[in-house]
């Protein structure tokens, strides 16, 4: 493994990190480099209460009513500002798309679940389940295939 630091008060700060697959370390630099840049949170709405939600706290984050939701891990809803494509580019790489509405923290699902209906549901450690879409579990199943 290499690694190089170049200091250049001139240039943008950028990381570049170039693995050949996702690790716990390159799990904790992320962690890092989200924490540093203040971007390790969101800010979620709910009736008078305007909260700053950490990112590892966060169930998932899914569209209910036409308006996207953060749920937390004690199952509470939490209103967000932004879209959820807009969330998809910005948020770390543990948030998983399981379904065209829904980002999941995949180190907040406890199981996969087959539903009657033959399809599969992800269930989360608040008691949140959500249906997994059949193009998406595929994805998932091929990123734990390759750890």
């Amino acid at each position: 493994m290499k690694y190089k630091l170049i200091i250049d008060k001139e240039a943008e700060e950028e990381i570049v990190a170039i693995v050949h697959a996702p690790s716990s370390l390159t799990q904790q630099i992320e962690d890092l480099v989200f924490r540093h840049s203040g971007t390790d949170s969101l800010l979620g709405y709910r009736e008078d209460e305007m909260r700053r939600l950490a990112l590892q706290d966060i169930e998932c984050i899914t569209v209910l009513d036409r308006k996207v939701v953060a749920i937390d891990a004690h199952g509470t809803h939490y209103r967000l500002q932004d879209r959820l494509r807009d969330l998809e580019a910005v948020l770390p790489s543990y948030f998983i798309r399981i379904n065209k509405s829904t980002l999941a923290n995949e180190h907040r699902i406890v199981r996969f679940d087959a539903a009657f209906s033959g399809g599969v549901d992800a269930v989360f450690r608040c008691g949140y389940r959500d249906y997994v879409s059949r193009r998406c579990f595929a994805d998932i199943r091929r990123r734990y295939e390759g750890l």
